[in-house]
């Protein structure tokens, strides 16, 4: 029985690469201002809807991040 979380298409230097990943270094300060901006009430349409993008990149990285922690993990119980 497989399991879905697994990232099993990746070597183990991609899975602690991935898991050791961040967001674009110009994206986090983007992001940091932009929430800023929408606590203070001044987030144009157009800023809103980037924000949102970035809000969905860095939670489909957590999401990635975790699956290949996870995998590593999993890899390392079954090599004991």
């Amino acid at each position: 029985m497989g399991d879905s979380d697994l990232l099993t298409a990746l070597s183990l230097e991609e899975l602690e690469a991935l898991a050791d990943s961040l967001l674009a270094p110009a994206a986090q300060p983007r992001m940091d201002a932009l929430l800023v901006r929408r606590r203070e009430g001044s987030l144009s349409a157009a800023e809103g809807d980037e924000l949102d993008r970035l809000l969905r990149k860095t939670d489909q990285l957590t999401i990635l991040k975790t699956r290949a922690r996870y995998t590593l993990n999993r890899t390392k119980a079954l090599d004991l």
